[in-house]
Parts: C-alpha cells; structure tokens; sequence
C-alpha cells in the first residue's frame, strides 16, 4: 500500500489531505470495527479539499455557533444527523471517554490486534519519521521517552505526531484556511487509522500503535472537538466550560497515553483511579500553558481562556486584561491581577497534587518520564511567581540547569512508588 510522506515542515498543511467525515455516535464507547466501512481514500480528496480554502466566516453557520458555547459540526457533516438524545457537556464529556479507555482496557489488552498491511521496513520508517518530529518540536518531552522501553516510545511518539498535527490545524500557519469542513475531513482520517487504513506514513504509525495498545478512539474524536472550540470560541464565562475545553485539548492525553504506559502488575486498586490521574495531569498541565501564555493568547490570537466569571468577581473588567493588567501609578503588575493569579496558580497545583496520586500506579519503565514532567511542568507555575505575576510580557519557563536538576528528584519519587505501595496495604 503506497502511502504519502510528508516531511516534518508539511506537518502543519493538513487540509488538503483530509477525506470526508462519516457520523458516529457521540455517546457509544463501540469500537470502530462496528462501524461500516468507509470508502479508500482516493484522488478524490484533491476535490473535496477545495472547501478548506473557504474563509471561516463563510464556513461558520448559526449551528456552530451556539450563544451558549456549544460546538457543533458543521450541518453538511452527517455526524449532525446521527440521533442522538442530547448532546454531553462538560465534565460529562469527560466521563464518556474515561468510561470507554477502561473499557476497551478490560476488552482489549493487547490492543486492537488488525493485521498489517505494511511490511517491518515500513513500519520501521513511520516510528523514525515520528522520532525525528518528536524531537524536533518537543525535546524535553523526546528525552523522556527515552527513558521508557523501545516499543512504548515508538507508540508515545504517534500519540504526539497526531496530537502535534491536530493542534496545527487551528494554530500553525495554516489556520486562516481551516474550516469546520476541514476539521471533519480530519476526524474521517482519524476513523481510517483505527480500522487500518492510514492515509499516510505517519498515520501507519499510529494504526500500528492502537493494534498493539488497548487505545480508544474517544480521546482522538475529543481532541478533535476541542479543535472546533477553538474555531469558534475565544472567551471562556465559567470554569465548567474552560474546564471542557482543558480536558479536549490535554485530558484526551493522558486518556490515549496510559494504556501505552501500562500499569504496574502489582497494582491493586480500579484502573479508574489511574486514568483520573492522567486526566488531572492533562488538566494541571493545560491550566499552567493558559496562564503562561495569557499575554502571548490576547495578543496573537485574541483569545482569553481565564474565565471570565471570576475575573469579575477580583473586580478585572476584559478590557483591562487587553491592554495588560499594569497599574499606571507604578508600571508593576495591578494587584487585582496578582490576587486573581494568586487564585489560578492555586488551583492549578491542587490539578498536580491529584495527578501525583497515580503516577506511582505506572508501570515502572514509565513512572519516572511522567514524573519529570509533572514536576517540570509544575515550576512553571513557580516562575509566574518570580516574574511578579506579568504573564502580559513575560513567559515563565524552567531553565535547561534546573531541569537537570529535576531529574534525580524525579528518579527517586519513579523508584520509591509510594503511592502505589500505599495503595496496595489498603487493598
């Protein structure tokens, strides 16, 4: 099977290699196999790529865009014609995917188990070629992977390449040209890896990684919808809502990363406390990127991810964050703004302090990669502090000498295990 191979510059060009999107049910946790077979992706895609060319302004209908926030496809994608009772919202969201990880966990262990239809070499180029991307736009997170088994960061690094396209379709270069159109061409694609049919190499990776790991579809199609939030929406009214938008964007990792991961044989306890500790991980981490980037969010593609609701109530009016949250007696941060921060950091933490609970429930070759990162991360959160909370023009980050530090602190929590030898006692 001849597939298409991009380089890793072409990664943000998606649009016009993005079949058409079938419907499937929003609520099921069916595999995909279930699902009818689609038609072989064709030169026909070249056509049906001319409507990602049109302005979103033209593509975007009254459907999408709910006075509410709710995200819909557009009305021409037959997802809007599957039957549904209602539609999931929030934390709901949420709960349908862990429900359907754990299940396809229990059911599938060893993953989907599909047939190849790609020899040892092919395959062999895909994992490379996701290598050198990962590498490429993520070094720090390349470098932990190294520290886990061969096979499980080969698999990590379709998770991301995915991932890492996903995400350039609303923020690369290339998205004034991506419409919701497009985004369902997208989630068509992503239907093909997992029922085999990859539409280019590092598509094969992936395919190649959920036959062999217990991954669900759901955190995909979620990620996805978290896409068309960002198409369509810039301000967030409450935390319930910002609280979605974290889990589609960076929950659905951990959701689709655990299962790679594994959990430690010894483990005792329900698999939904591991995966809710991945969720709290996702959720920490996306917390801790919107508030390092409120400056870099208003000004480059004016959008406010705080909620608005309790900007309110510390007495900030939005414009006020607009224009950068400085007193004028003083030129230092407004302490209006420092309390708010005060308040955002906090629960941000409280975020990581849930995710430390399971990292200890991981399989051992993955604890002390997820733990690096947890804690890394985590100091950024430390350096909004030390910047005297200007995120306005000042973008807190973890020095290379203090993330080499890090990393024995890390070694020894992935060795200790506390966590998991305390819940094993209390089984």
């Amino acid at each position: 099977m001849a597939l298409q191979t991009p380089a890793v510059g072409q990664l943000q060009d998606l649009s016009s290699h993005v079949p058409c999107k079938q419907a499937f049910n929003t609520v099921s946790c069916r595999a995909p196999h279930s699902r009818r077979r689609h038609r072989p992706v064709t030169a026909r895609s070249n056509e049906i790529a001319t409507v990602a060319s049109a302005t979103l302004t033209t593509s975007l209908s009254p459907a999408t865009q709910q006075p509410d926030g709710t995200v819909l496809s557009s009305p021409t994608s037959s997802r809007n014609q599957a039957l549904e009772p209602r539609l999931l919202r929030g934390r709901e969201v949420e709960e349908r995917a862990l429900d359907c990880c754990i299940q396809m966990h229990q059911d599938h262990p060893n993953g989907l188990q599909m047939p190849s239809r790609f020899g040892t070499g092919g395959l062999d180029e895909a994992y490379d070629r996701c290598g050198i991307v990962t590498a490429s736009y993520a070094k720090t997170f390349y470098l932990g992977t190294q520290l886990m088994t061969p096979e499980k960061a080969k698999a990590v690094w379709a998770v991301y390449v995915w991932c890492r396209r996903t995400d350039e379709l609303v923020d690369g270069p290339n998205a004034s040209r991506i419409t919701p159109e497009a985004l369902d061409r997208w989630e068509e694609r992503l239907e093909g890896i997992f029922e085999g049919r990859p539409y280019d190499i590092l598509d094969a990776a992936l395919t190649d990684t959920v036959s062999k790991f217990p991954v669900h579809i759901q955190p995909f199609r979620d990620m996805i919808d978290g896409m068309r939030m960002d198409l369509v929406k810039q301000r967030y009214e409450t935390f319930d809502e910002l609280y979605e938008y974290c889990y589609r964007v960076a929950g659905t990792v951990g959701l689709m990363t655990t299962p790679i991961m594994g959990i430690d044989p010894s483990y005792k306890g329900p698999l939904r406390d591991v995966y809710q500790a991945a969720l709290g991980l996702g959720t920490a981490n996306q917390l801790t990127n919107i508030l390092r980037d409120v400056g870099e969010d208003i000004t480059e593609r004016n959008r406010i991810y705080v909620p608005t609701q309790e900007l309110k109530e510390f007495g900030i009016a939005e414009s006020e964050v607009s224009i950068g949250m400085f007193a004028p007696s003083t030129g230092k941060i407004d302490d209006r703004w420092q309390r708010f921060m005060q308040f955002q950091i906090k629960r941000a933490r409280e975020y990581f302090s849930q995710a430390e609970s399971g990292v200890d429930f991981l399989d051992k070759n993955a604890r002390w990669p997820v733990w690096s990162a947890l804690i890394l991360y985590r100091q950024i959160l430390d350096g909004i502090e030390n910047n005297g909370y200007n995120n306005f023009t000042k973008r807190s980050y973890v020095p290379k000498w203090k993330k080499l530090l890090s990393l024995p602190f890390a070694a020894v929590k992935a060795r200790s295990a506390v966590n998991l030898k305390a819940s094993n006692e209390s089984s």
